[in-house]
């Protein structure tokens, strides 16, 4: 693909941005493009590319269904989008090239669910591929990755590499939702050597990130306060208030203790209840969530989180029931994959800043495909291309510098091949 073709492709993609599991347009517009460049040995689809039981946080059959319809009514082929109904997003993509290492790649593809900004100084405004669908924008850099992934695909189908290359085109990593369905497809257990991307973090375009650390694990918590209801006026004695008992909860979450072994968090993201101001209110509900930095202090902090809610539902004679939603686990680049990548990127033109690692500080579900292959005996490392972006990281203004898209197909379809070479 030319400079011209990653960058229409990219803006195309931007046009019609698409949240975690309802990637219909963007995953058909993938596999257009894949089949009108390349000739695969093997593209799996929708249903064919995940663990459709380990799909995590699925919007509800009304979503879906909404998002499904407003797809059907482009220009893409229905004949795809038909394998995708029903939330089944996503697709793997297998380039076959002779004997030799088998090398992943995976880039996420979903979209934000935020409005992106019309501000004509912001450049998808003022060019004119603006998100069309209003309330969802690519606030992170997917639609740059899913170009990536093309673009990489094409590179080593036209290089000298000999093995075989798998490209997995992630939905739902917005929330945490994706990963653990992908790694828990037989796609996965026979990558030596994975390689996952993500362009900016606060690193300025000719910035190469040859290793991204500090993944904390992950899981989000769902707390259901159940009470009793009575009119607070002439008889509050009558009541169990569900509120209080969630105001409780919410005030001690914040007070579970700091763990020496490493970062900890918590956060009620989500707290709501009650129906009017004169009735003791029966319902209420905490949307949290609870990370580590190592999946055991995830768990540490979701014990006592759970410990926490169950006390506060029973000192206000309240009953509580859980639902667990999304999770990740930690993982860590490999360090012989690290330093390839380093090596790789020093040589590339346009980068002219090469760290060998950086801590992310949130949260990602291709661990759950990095820790599949390096359970299997692989490496894996988790590379960042600086880009130059006006506004942060899921923000209304969020955009990438182009350039950035040429500088990662050229970091890492020159990895791949020194991968085949070499076998770190």
């Amino acid at each position: 693909m030319t400079t011209d073709d990653l960058v229409s492709f990219r803006r195309d993609l931007h046009r019609r941005p698409e949240p975690a599991w309802r990637e219909f347009y963007t995953t058909a517009r993938i596999v257009e493009e894949l089949e009108s460049r390349l000739d695969l040995d093997e593209l799996h689809v929708g249903p064919e590319a995940i663990a459709t039981d380990h799909r995590l946080a699925v919007p509800d059959d009304v979503e879906l269904d909404r998002w499904y319809e407003q797809a059907r009514e482009t220009d893409v082929d229905e004949a795809i989008l038909e394998r995708l109904e029903g939330g089944y997003t996503g697709a793997v993509a297998v380039l076959e090239r002779g004997d030799g290492p088998t090398v992943g790649l995976r880039v996420d593809v979903d979209g934000l669910p935020r409005e992106e900004s019309d501000d004509p100084d912001h450049l998808p405004a003022a060019e004119g591929f603006r998100s069309e669908h209003e309330g969802a924008m690519h606030a992170c850099g997917h639609d740059a990755h899913a170009t990536i992934g093309v673009g990489v695909l094409e590179r080593i189908a036209d290089g000298d590499f000999s093995g075989t290359l798998k490209v997995f085109f992630q939905p739902a990593e917005e929330v945490i939702g994706g990963g653990k369905a992908m790694a828990n497809r037989e796609h996965v257990a026979d990558v030596d050597y994975l390689l996952a991307v993500h362009v900016g973090l606060d690193h300025p375009t000719g910035t190469v990130v040859a290793g991204i650390d500090g993944f904390l694990a992950v899981c989000h918590l769902e707390a259901e306060f159940s009470g009793e209801p009575a009119h607070a006026g002439g008889h509050p004695e009558q009541g169990r208030n569900a509120v209080q008992a969630m105001a409780t909860a919410v005030q001690n979450l914040y007070g579970i203790p700091r763990h020496n072994d490493g970062k900890t968090r918590v956060n009620a993201g989500v707290v709501e209840g009650g129906s009017a101001a004169n009735i003791v209110p029966e319902h209420a509900r905490i949307v949290a969530e609870v990370r580590g930095e190592t999946t055991d202090l995830m768990e540490y902090v979701r014990t006592h989180a759970k410990r926490i809610v169950r006390s506060a539902a029973e000192m206000h004679d309240c009953e509580v029931s859980f639902e667990t939603g999304a999770e990740a686990p930690s993982a860590t680049s490999d360090e012989e994959l690290v330093s390839l990548v380093a090596d790789v990127a020093g040589e590339t033109t346009g980068v002219e800043t090469v760290l060998e690692r950086d801590e992310l500080g949130g949260s990602e579900d291709a661990t759950f495909l990095m820790r599949e292959v390096q359970q299997n005996g692989g490496h894996a490392a988790y590379v960042g291309v600086g880009t130059d972006h006006p506004g942060g990281h899921h923000t209304s203004t969020f955009d990438v510098d182009e350039e950035s898209i040429g500088q990662a197909v050229d970091v890492l379809s020159k990895t791949i091949e020194r991968i085949d070479r070499e076998r770190p």
